[in-house]
């Protein structure tokens, strides 16, 4: 296993001691050690519920033999970052990410990782990290916020996106935008602008992750299956290398036409193609056929 570079053998019976401070006994670090990677936070929408997803994770890691291990991720919510010099640490916090889960999972090395993002620029940060780091993984998303009414019909945040201007040119009140305020956005999940929350998960549902029904609907068991029946009892499978997934271009040219399909918006092929064909190229290791073939990805996109 990978672990054992951390925790195997005379030379790292300090290392065992600190894990030991961290409550694991023996027989938990005889397993395979799996990195869950929960974004959640109390600033983004999408995101306040990804901790109890993160419970239900690491419940099927344990039932399937292995130890579970969380750390947390950073994210920015672009719908409240926006308008205002918050915007420009938004993209720049995608390449923060990549980098702290790759610090992360290398300074402490997991067997496989478990990913639970949800919202904007978190999303294709661990996308990178994982095509990065190379190593067994999956993707559980937060899922869809559900619709709200307001005004006797039913609405969604490109509603709110849209009463500033309806308010301005007097074909709304400012009690009806209230409406829209109070109940637009009705719960947790990720918002309805057709953005990177939704068009960025098309990748994850090709075999290493899930478009998930939102917690409200009560599919945690969901997410304890995925733990049970996935990275635990695979950690040690090439199949669930992200790389092995993410290269092929027939792959990527169907990526890209999807968003186009669903009148996505263009941050979804701006992320994958640029930087995490970039990520792919820009590995710590010898050039390889793996290296080639995603340059020859950039060339045939003209890239």
């Amino acid at each position: 296993m990978r672990s054992d570079l951390m925790k195997s053998g005379v030379d790292r019976i300090p290392h065992r001691a600190l894990f030991r401070a961290l409550g694991l006994t023996q027989e938990e670090l005889d397993r395979p050690i799996i990195g869950v990677v929960c974004a959640k936070n109390e600033i983004i929408p999408g995101h306040m519920h990804l901790d109890q997803i993160a419970e239900a994770v690491k419940a099927g890691i344990r039932m399937a033999g292995g130890t579970p291990v969380e750390f947390p991720a950073i994210g920015v919510c672009d719908g409240i970052a926006m308008n205002h010099e918050g915007m420009f640490y938004s993209l720049p916090s995608r390449e923060h990410i990549a980098d702290s889960v790759e610090i992360m999972a290398n300074a402490h090395p997991f067997d496989g990782l478990v990913f639970i993002p949800n919202c904007d620029k978190i999303v294709p940060g661990m996308l990178m990290a994982a095509l990065r780091l190379n190593l067994p993984a999956i993707f559980c998303s937060g899922g869809p916020m559900l619709p709200g009414r307001a005004n006797g019909k039913k609405v969604a945040l490109t509603d709110a996106f849209e009463a500033p201007g309806a308010v301005r040119t007097g074909k709304m009140t400012e009690e009806e935008a209230e409406d829209i305020v109070e109940h637009a956005c009705p719960g947790c999940g990720s918002c309805a602008g057709n953005g990177i929350a939704e068009t960025g998960e098309i990748i994850l549902i090709d075999g290493i992750g899930n478009r998930a029904s939102s917690v409200l609907y009560g599919h945690k068991k969901v997410y304890l299956v995925i733990g049970r029946n996935k990275i635990a009892p695979n950690y040690s499978q090439a199949v669930w290398r992200a790389r092995n997934i993410a290269a092929p271009l027939n792959a990527h040219r169907k990526k890209m036409a999807t968003p186009c399909a669903q009148k996505g918006d263009h941050c979804y092929n701006c992320h994958t193609m640029e930087r995490i064909c970039r990520a792919m190229v820009t590995m710590w290791c010898p050039m390889s056929s793996m290296q080639t073939e995603i340059i020859l990805i950039n060339e045939d996109l003209g890239f």
